[in-house]
Protein backbone atom coordinates (compact mmCIF):
# COMPACT_ATOMS: atom_id res chain seq x y z
CA UNK A 1 0.00 0.00 0.00
CA UNK A 2 1.50 3.30 -1.07
CA UNK A 3 1.77 6.12 1.40
CA UNK A 4 -0.05 9.40 0.66
CA UNK A 5 2.24 12.23 -0.32
CA UNK A 6 2.95 14.72 2.43
CA UNK A 7 4.83 17.11 0.15
CA UNK A 8 3.42 20.48 -0.81
CA UNK A 9 2.63 21.24 -4.44
CA UNK A 10 5.57 23.64 -4.33
CA UNK A 11 7.97 20.87 -3.33
CA UNK A 12 6.62 18.41 -5.88
CA UNK A 13 7.03 20.92 -8.71
CA UNK A 14 10.57 21.95 -7.73
CA UNK A 15 13.37 20.75 -10.02
CA UNK A 16 16.84 20.14 -8.52
CA UNK A 17 19.89 21.81 -10.06
CA UNK A 18 21.01 19.70 -13.02
CA UNK A 19 24.48 21.28 -13.04
CA UNK A 20 25.11 20.25 -9.44
CA UNK A 21 23.72 16.78 -10.10
CA UNK A 22 25.98 16.16 -13.11
CA UNK A 23 29.06 17.49 -11.32
CA UNK A 24 28.29 15.22 -8.36
CA UNK A 25 27.82 12.21 -10.67
CA UNK A 26 31.16 12.90 -12.36
CA UNK A 27 32.89 13.06 -8.98
CA UNK A 28 31.30 9.77 -7.93
CA UNK A 29 32.55 8.04 -11.08
CA UNK A 30 36.00 9.51 -10.60
CA UNK A 31 36.15 8.30 -7.00
CA UNK A 32 35.09 4.85 -8.24
CA UNK A 33 38.14 4.72 -10.49
CA UNK A 34 36.78 5.98 -13.84
CA UNK A 35 38.96 8.24 -15.95
CA UNK A 36 36.77 11.35 -15.91
CA UNK A 37 37.43 14.66 -17.62
CA UNK A 38 35.00 17.21 -16.22
CA UNK A 39 34.18 20.41 -18.07
CA UNK A 40 30.99 20.85 -16.04
CA UNK A 41 32.33 23.01 -13.20
CA UNK A 42 30.42 26.15 -12.33
CA UNK A 43 32.97 27.40 -9.83
CA UNK A 44 36.56 28.67 -9.88
CA UNK A 45 39.33 26.13 -9.46
CA UNK A 46 41.48 28.63 -7.54
CA UNK A 47 41.90 28.85 -3.79
CA UNK A 48 40.52 31.90 -2.03
CA UNK A 49 43.33 34.52 -1.82
CA UNK A 50 45.32 34.20 1.39
CA UNK A 51 44.70 37.72 2.68
CA UNK A 52 40.94 37.08 2.62
CA UNK A 53 41.31 33.82 4.52
CA UNK A 54 43.56 35.51 7.08
CA UNK A 55 40.97 38.26 7.64
CA UNK A 56 38.34 35.65 8.48
CA UNK A 57 40.74 33.83 10.79
CA UNK A 58 41.53 37.07 12.57
CA UNK A 59 37.82 37.76 12.97
CA UNK A 60 37.46 34.37 14.63
CA UNK A 61 40.33 35.13 16.95
CA UNK A 62 38.71 38.46 17.77
CA UNK A 63 35.56 36.67 18.87
CA UNK A 64 33.35 37.66 15.94
CA UNK A 65 31.26 34.53 16.35
CA UNK A 66 27.90 35.84 17.51
CA UNK A 67 24.71 36.81 15.74
CA UNK A 68 24.93 39.92 13.62
CA UNK A 69 22.43 42.22 11.90
CA UNK A 70 20.21 40.31 9.50
CA UNK A 71 20.98 42.78 6.70
CA UNK A 72 24.71 42.32 7.08
CA UNK A 73 27.79 43.65 8.85
CA UNK A 74 27.54 47.48 8.72
CA UNK A 75 31.18 47.72 7.64
CA UNK A 76 30.60 45.34 4.76
CA UNK A 77 27.38 47.06 3.67
CA UNK A 78 29.26 50.36 3.61
CA UNK A 79 32.09 48.85 1.56
CA UNK A 80 29.67 47.33 -0.95
CA UNK A 81 27.84 50.66 -1.26
CA UNK A 82 31.16 52.39 -1.95
CA UNK A 83 32.10 49.75 -4.50
CA UNK A 84 28.80 50.19 -6.34
CA UNK A 85 29.16 53.97 -6.27
CA UNK A 86 32.80 54.20 -7.30
CA UNK A 87 33.28 51.17 -9.56
CA UNK A 88 29.87 50.56 -11.08
CA UNK A 89 28.68 54.16 -11.24
CA UNK A 90 25.55 53.36 -9.24
CA UNK A 91 25.26 55.82 -6.30
CA UNK A 92 24.48 53.74 -3.21
CA UNK A 93 24.23 53.92 0.56
CA UNK A 94 24.39 51.07 3.08
CA UNK A 95 20.58 51.15 3.26
CA UNK A 96 20.58 50.09 -0.40
CA UNK A 97 22.53 46.89 0.34
CA UNK A 98 21.57 43.50 1.78
CA UNK A 99 24.29 40.89 2.42
CA UNK A 100 23.00 37.40 1.58
CA UNK A 101 24.02 33.77 1.73
CA UNK A 102 25.32 33.76 -1.82
CA UNK A 103 23.92 35.38 -4.92
CA UNK A 104 21.20 32.74 -5.12
CA UNK A 105 19.62 33.93 -1.86
CA UNK A 106 19.74 37.50 -3.12
CA UNK A 107 17.64 36.43 -6.11
CA UNK A 108 15.31 34.35 -3.95
CA UNK A 109 14.72 37.18 -1.49
CA UNK A 110 14.11 39.70 -4.25
CA UNK A 111 11.60 37.49 -6.05
CA UNK A 112 9.79 36.77 -2.80
CA UNK A 113 9.31 40.43 -1.88
CA UNK A 114 8.51 41.73 -5.39
CA UNK A 115 6.35 39.04 -6.95
CA UNK A 116 2.76 37.99 -6.38
CA UNK A 117 1.08 34.80 -7.59
CA UNK A 118 0.34 35.12 -11.29
CA UNK A 119 3.01 37.75 -12.00
CA UNK A 120 5.27 37.05 -14.94
CA UNK A 121 9.07 37.10 -14.93
CA UNK A 122 10.63 37.73 -18.34
CA UNK A 123 13.79 35.64 -18.67
CA UNK A 124 15.99 35.94 -21.78
CA UNK A 125 17.20 32.55 -22.92
CA UNK A 126 19.52 30.79 -22.68
CA UNK A 127 19.35 31.45 -18.95
CA UNK A 128 20.90 30.32 -15.69
CA UNK A 129 18.79 27.37 -14.71
CA UNK A 130 17.74 28.63 -11.25
CA UNK A 131 15.90 31.74 -12.48
CA UNK A 132 12.68 29.94 -13.54
CA UNK A 133 12.62 27.73 -10.44
CA UNK A 134 13.08 30.66 -8.05
CA UNK A 135 10.32 32.53 -9.91
CA UNK A 136 7.96 29.56 -9.50
CA UNK A 137 8.76 29.38 -5.78
CA UNK A 138 7.46 32.94 -5.55
CA UNK A 139 4.23 31.89 -7.28
CA UNK A 140 5.19 33.67 -10.49
CA UNK A 141 5.23 32.43 -14.06
CA UNK A 142 8.59 32.40 -15.87
CA UNK A 143 8.18 33.57 -19.47
CA UNK A 144 11.21 32.75 -21.61
CA UNK A 145 12.30 35.13 -24.37
CA UNK A 146 14.50 32.92 -26.50
CA UNK A 147 17.54 33.65 -28.63
CA UNK A 148 19.86 31.42 -30.61
CA UNK A 149 23.44 30.87 -31.63
CA UNK A 150 22.51 32.04 -35.14
CA UNK A 151 21.69 35.49 -33.77
CA UNK A 152 24.65 35.61 -31.38
CA UNK A 153 22.35 35.08 -28.37
CA UNK A 154 21.48 38.78 -28.46
CA UNK A 155 18.39 39.94 -26.60
CA UNK A 156 15.70 40.51 -29.24
CA UNK A 157 13.71 43.56 -28.18
CA UNK A 158 10.92 42.74 -30.62
CA UNK A 159 10.55 39.30 -29.07
CA UNK A 160 10.66 40.91 -25.63
CA UNK A 161 7.90 43.33 -26.69
CA UNK A 162 5.79 40.43 -27.92
CA UNK A 163 6.26 38.59 -24.62
CA UNK A 164 5.02 41.41 -22.40
CA UNK A 165 1.53 41.12 -20.95
CA UNK A 166 -0.32 43.13 -18.28
CA UNK A 167 1.04 40.59 -15.77
CA UNK A 168 4.71 41.17 -16.65
CA UNK A 169 6.44 42.38 -13.50
CA UNK A 170 10.17 41.71 -13.69
CA UNK A 171 12.87 41.35 -16.38
CA UNK A 172 16.00 39.32 -15.63
CA UNK A 173 19.38 40.37 -17.03
CA UNK A 174 22.64 38.44 -16.69
CA UNK A 175 25.83 39.95 -18.05
CA UNK A 176 28.42 38.52 -18.37
CA UNK A 177 26.13 35.60 -18.95
CA UNK A 178 25.87 32.00 -17.84
CA UNK A 179 25.79 29.79 -19.92
CA UNK A 180 26.81 31.71 -23.05
CA UNK A 181 29.62 33.95 -21.77
CA UNK A 182 28.05 36.89 -23.63
CA UNK A 183 28.77 40.41 -22.43
CA UNK A 184 26.06 42.97 -23.18
CA UNK A 185 27.48 46.02 -24.90
CA UNK A 186 26.67 49.50 -23.70
CA UNK A 187 24.69 50.17 -26.87
CA UNK A 188 22.53 47.12 -26.15
CA UNK A 189 21.81 48.37 -22.65
CA UNK A 190 20.99 51.84 -24.00
CA UNK A 191 18.48 50.30 -26.43
CA UNK A 192 17.03 48.22 -23.62
CA UNK A 193 16.71 51.35 -21.48
CA UNK A 194 14.59 52.98 -24.20
CA UNK A 195 12.41 49.88 -24.22
CA UNK A 196 12.02 50.00 -20.44
CA UNK A 197 11.00 53.65 -20.53
CA UNK A 198 8.05 52.59 -22.68
CA UNK A 199 7.09 50.03 -20.01
CA UNK A 200 7.25 51.96 -16.73
CA UNK A 201 5.78 49.15 -14.61
CA UNK A 202 8.51 46.64 -15.50
CA UNK A 203 11.24 46.12 -12.89
CA UNK A 204 14.70 44.72 -13.64
CA UNK A 205 17.01 42.32 -11.85
CA UNK A 206 20.59 42.57 -13.10
CA UNK A 207 22.73 39.56 -12.17
CA UNK A 208 26.33 40.79 -12.37
CA UNK A 209 28.12 37.97 -10.53
CA UNK A 210 30.68 37.49 -13.34
CA UNK A 211 31.50 41.18 -13.80
CA UNK A 212 35.22 40.74 -13.03
CA UNK A 213 35.75 37.84 -15.46
CA UNK A 214 36.08 39.55 -18.82
CA UNK A 215 38.08 39.03 -21.98
CA UNK A 216 40.73 41.66 -22.67
CA UNK A 217 39.11 44.69 -24.25
CA UNK A 218 35.66 44.01 -22.80
CA UNK A 219 33.95 46.29 -20.28
CA UNK A 220 31.17 45.57 -17.85
CA UNK A 221 28.29 48.06 -17.71
CA UNK A 222 25.56 48.16 -15.06
CA UNK A 223 22.14 49.10 -16.43
CA UNK A 224 21.55 51.40 -13.45
CA UNK A 225 24.66 53.38 -14.44
CA UNK A 226 23.88 53.43 -18.16
CA UNK A 227 20.36 54.68 -17.43
CA UNK A 228 20.31 56.48 -14.04
CA UNK A 229 16.65 57.32 -14.48
CA UNK A 230 15.93 53.57 -14.24
CA UNK A 231 17.98 53.02 -11.08
CA UNK A 232 14.87 52.99 -8.87
CA UNK A 233 13.52 50.10 -10.96
CA UNK A 234 16.79 48.15 -11.14
CA UNK A 235 18.09 45.65 -8.57
CA UNK A 236 21.66 44.38 -8.71
CA UNK A 237 22.65 40.88 -7.62
CA UNK A 238 26.34 40.19 -7.12
CA UNK A 239 28.72 38.45 -4.77
CA UNK A 240 32.20 37.20 -4.04
CA UNK A 241 32.03 33.62 -5.34
CA UNK A 242 33.35 34.03 -8.87
CA UNK A 243 35.71 37.02 -8.83
CA UNK A 244 37.46 36.12 -5.57
CA UNK A 245 37.05 32.31 -5.73
CA UNK A 246 34.86 32.29 -2.61
CA UNK A 247 32.08 29.88 -3.62
CA UNK A 248 32.00 27.97 -0.32
CA UNK A 249 31.89 31.17 1.72
CA UNK A 250 28.29 31.83 0.58
CA UNK A 251 28.57 35.59 0.32
CA UNK A 252 26.38 37.57 -2.03
CA UNK A 253 24.47 40.82 -1.99
CA UNK A 254 21.36 42.50 -3.28
CA UNK A 255 21.37 46.23 -4.03
CA UNK A 256 18.54 48.58 -4.90
CA UNK A 257 15.97 50.98 -3.51
CA UNK A 258 15.93 51.01 0.28
CA UNK A 259 12.28 50.03 0.85
CA UNK A 260 12.75 46.82 -1.12
CA UNK A 261 16.04 46.10 0.64
CA UNK A 262 14.30 46.62 3.99
CA UNK A 263 11.59 44.12 3.03
CA UNK A 264 14.18 41.60 1.80
CA UNK A 265 16.13 42.00 5.05
CA UNK A 266 12.94 41.34 7.03
CA UNK A 267 12.38 38.17 5.00
CA UNK A 268 15.97 37.11 5.65
CA UNK A 269 15.53 37.74 9.37
CA UNK A 270 12.75 35.14 9.37
CA UNK A 271 14.65 32.58 7.29
CA UNK A 272 18.44 32.40 7.60
CA UNK A 273 19.17 35.53 9.67
CA UNK A 274 22.64 37.00 9.21
CA UNK A 275 25.34 35.63 6.94
CA UNK A 276 28.23 34.00 8.84
CA UNK A 277 29.75 36.83 10.87
CA UNK A 278 33.46 36.11 10.48
CA UNK A 279 33.06 35.20 6.78
CA UNK A 280 31.76 38.72 6.17
CA UNK A 281 35.09 40.10 7.39
CA UNK A 282 36.72 38.05 4.65
CA UNK A 283 34.45 39.74 2.12
CA UNK A 284 35.31 43.11 3.62
CA UNK A 285 39.01 42.36 3.16
CA UNK A 286 38.32 41.37 -0.45
CA UNK A 287 36.76 44.75 -1.21
CA UNK A 288 39.35 46.77 0.69
CA UNK A 289 42.40 44.82 -0.52
CA UNK A 290 44.33 44.76 -3.78
CA UNK A 291 42.48 43.51 -6.85
CA UNK A 292 45.67 42.01 -8.28
CA UNK A 293 44.41 38.54 -7.34
CA UNK A 294 41.14 39.09 -9.22
CA UNK A 295 42.96 40.41 -12.26
CA UNK A 296 45.36 37.45 -12.23
CA UNK A 297 42.51 34.94 -12.10
CA UNK A 298 40.62 36.81 -14.84
CA UNK A 299 43.74 36.74 -17.03
CA UNK A 300 44.06 32.99 -16.54
CA UNK A 301 40.42 32.49 -17.47
CA UNK A 302 40.97 34.56 -20.62
CA UNK A 303 43.80 32.28 -21.70
CA UNK A 304 41.70 29.20 -21.00
CA UNK A 305 38.62 30.71 -22.65
CA UNK A 306 40.62 31.34 -25.82
CA UNK A 307 41.93 27.76 -25.81
CA UNK A 308 38.42 26.37 -25.35
CA UNK A 309 36.90 28.65 -27.99
CA UNK A 310 39.54 27.96 -30.64
CA UNK A 311 39.28 24.23 -29.98
CA UNK A 312 35.49 24.24 -30.31
CA UNK A 313 35.62 26.33 -33.48
CA UNK A 314 37.98 23.76 -35.02
CA UNK A 315 35.52 20.88 -34.46
CA UNK A 316 33.41 20.21 -37.54
CA UNK A 317 29.72 20.93 -37.16
CA UNK A 318 29.75 22.94 -33.94
CA UNK A 319 28.40 26.50 -33.96
CA UNK A 320 29.97 28.74 -31.34
CA UNK A 321 29.24 32.29 -30.27
CA UNK A 322 32.66 33.05 -28.84
CA UNK A 323 32.32 33.83 -25.13
CA UNK A 324 33.73 37.16 -23.92
CA UNK A 325 33.20 36.76 -20.19
CA UNK A 326 32.49 34.33 -17.34
CA UNK A 327 34.15 30.91 -17.79
CA UNK A 328 31.78 29.03 -20.08
CA UNK A 329 31.24 28.24 -23.74
CA UNK A 330 27.87 27.24 -25.15
CA UNK A 331 28.31 25.61 -28.58
CA UNK A 332 25.40 24.41 -30.65
CA UNK A 333 25.54 20.74 -31.65
CA UNK A 334 25.50 19.75 -35.33
CA UNK A 335 22.18 19.16 -37.02
CA UNK A 336 21.03 15.56 -36.90
CA UNK A 337 22.82 14.40 -33.76
CA UNK A 338 21.02 13.53 -30.55
CA UNK A 339 19.60 16.20 -28.24
CA UNK A 340 21.73 17.75 -25.52
CA UNK A 341 20.49 15.47 -22.72
CA UNK A 342 21.30 12.29 -24.62
CA UNK A 343 24.55 13.77 -25.92
CA UNK A 344 25.78 14.54 -22.41
CA UNK A 345 24.75 11.08 -21.22
CA UNK A 346 26.78 9.50 -24.02
CA UNK A 347 29.70 11.82 -23.34
CA UNK A 348 29.88 10.73 -19.70
CA UNK A 349 29.21 7.01 -20.34
CA UNK A 350 31.38 6.52 -23.43
CA UNK A 351 34.10 9.15 -23.11
CA UNK A 352 34.15 9.92 -19.40
CA UNK A 353 33.48 13.54 -20.34
CA UNK A 354 31.23 15.56 -18.02
CA UNK A 355 29.29 18.32 -19.78
CA UNK A 356 26.06 20.17 -18.99
CA UNK A 357 23.15 19.77 -21.44
CA UNK A 358 21.78 22.98 -22.87
CA UNK A 359 18.31 21.74 -22.01
CA UNK A 360 18.98 22.90 -18.47
CA UNK A 361 19.43 26.44 -19.76
CA UNK A 362 16.51 26.46 -22.17
CA UNK A 363 18.27 25.38 -25.38
CA UNK A 364 18.36 21.66 -26.08
CA UNK A 365 20.56 22.13 -29.16
CA UNK A 366 23.55 23.31 -27.12
CA UNK A 367 25.93 22.06 -24.45
CA UNK A 368 27.80 24.03 -21.78
CA UNK A 369 31.50 23.58 -21.19
CA UNK A 370 33.53 25.25 -18.45
CA UNK A 371 37.07 26.57 -18.67
CA UNK A 372 37.45 26.77 -14.88
CA UNK A 373 39.95 23.93 -15.25
CA UNK A 374 43.54 23.56 -16.41
CA UNK A 375 44.74 23.89 -20.00
CA UNK A 376 45.50 20.16 -19.97
CA UNK A 377 41.95 19.30 -18.91
CA UNK A 378 40.49 21.57 -21.59
CA UNK A 379 42.64 19.96 -24.30
CA UNK A 380 41.75 16.48 -23.07
CA UNK A 381 38.05 17.37 -23.02
CA UNK A 382 38.14 18.74 -26.55
CA UNK A 383 39.69 15.51 -27.83
CA UNK A 384 37.02 13.41 -26.12
CA UNK A 385 34.29 15.68 -27.46
CA UNK A 386 35.58 15.41 -31.03
CA UNK A 387 35.81 11.60 -30.80
CA UNK A 388 32.19 11.36 -29.69
CA UNK A 389 30.97 13.68 -32.44
CA UNK A 390 32.92 11.72 -35.05
CA UNK A 391 31.21 8.48 -33.93
CA UNK A 392 27.75 10.06 -33.93
CA UNK A 393 28.24 11.34 -37.48
CA UNK A 394 29.38 7.97 -38.83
Amino acid sequence: MSRPSVLSQRAVALQPSLTLAISARAKELQEAGRDICSLSAGEPDFDTPTFIVEAAIQALKDGLTRYGPAAGDPLLREAIAQKLSNENGVPSEPANVLVTNGGKQAIYNLFQVLLNPGDQVLIPGPYWLSYPEIARLAGAEPRIVGSSAETGFRLDLQALEAAITPRSRLLVLNTPGNPTGRVMERTELEALAEFLRRHPDLLVMSDEIYEALLEDGESHHSLAAVAPDLAERTFIVNGFAKGWAMTGWRLGYLAGRSDVIKAAAALQSQSTSNVCSFAQRGALAALEGSRDCVRAMASTYSSRRQLLSSGLQAIEGLTLVAPRGAFYAFPQLPEGVVDSMEFCRLALDEEGLALIPGEAFGDGRCIRLSCAVSHETISDGLQRLERLLDRLRD
